[in-house]
């Protein structure tokens, strides 16, 4: 991979791990309500999740998805039931204090796991193979997974500290309630631009 395409995998991954989206919304969430350092393992298992998905992608799932296009339509279907069940626990998650005491963040598992079902996920990563890796060789795939690794983190950190900023604005239980619906129709509306 040549110095120029390199940088160019570089300024892709960081645009679309930084732009709004499922995980960042849910960071910028997060953050809010939980603090940067209990996000912390929400943080890494995005990054680390879509590293892996990268390396599956560009390992052989995306020949799956070229064979039996029906495949990505089911996995469409999936993954918006599933972000509007997330965006409807976000809306109706409790306030400050009460989650504070009862509610967790999303573990370092079920944010890797999660970008199984995120639709911008996919879309990241089938572009950036097919962009990035054309000839889908193991070197070629392992690094995409790599600066997807290493941009990645920074970018998503900055939902998180996002989330910290506000967070002295959501004391009051009512701007914490507009708080979470607000994330929560975000997040359903991130769906537009990849599903559009």
């Amino acid at each position: 991979m040549s110095i120029s395409v390199l940088a160019a995998l570089t300024a892709f991954a960081f645009v679309t791990t930084v732009t709004p989206g499922p995980n960042n919304l849910m960071l910028m969430a997060s953050g809010a309500n939980f603090g940067f350092r209990k996000t912390l393992p929400h943080m890494l298992g995005i990054m680390v999740g879509v590293s892996v998905m990268v390396l599956v992608v560009g390992g052989g799932l995306m020949s799956l998805f070229d064979a039996y296009p029906l495949l990505s339509k089911v996995l469409q279907a999936v993954s918006i039931a599933y972000l509007l069940w997330l965006a409807w626990k976000i809306a109706n998650a409790a306030p400050l204090k009460a989650s504070d005491e009862k509610g967790t963040p999303m573990t370092f598992l079920q944010a890797a796991a999660f970008q199984w079902v995120n639709p911008k996920a996919w879309a990241m990563c089938l572009s950036a193979i097919t962009l990035y890796a054309p000839d889908r060789t193991l070197l070629s795939v392992v690094m995409v997974a790599s600066v997807f690794a290493m941009v990645s983190f920074p970018a998503i950190s900055i939902w998180a500290w996002l989330g910290l900023v506000v967070r002295q604005w959501l004391t009051s239980p009512r701007r914490n309630r507009a708080f979470n619906i607000t994330m929560a129709v975000l997040l359903v509306g991130s769906l537009y631009p990849v599903l559009g």
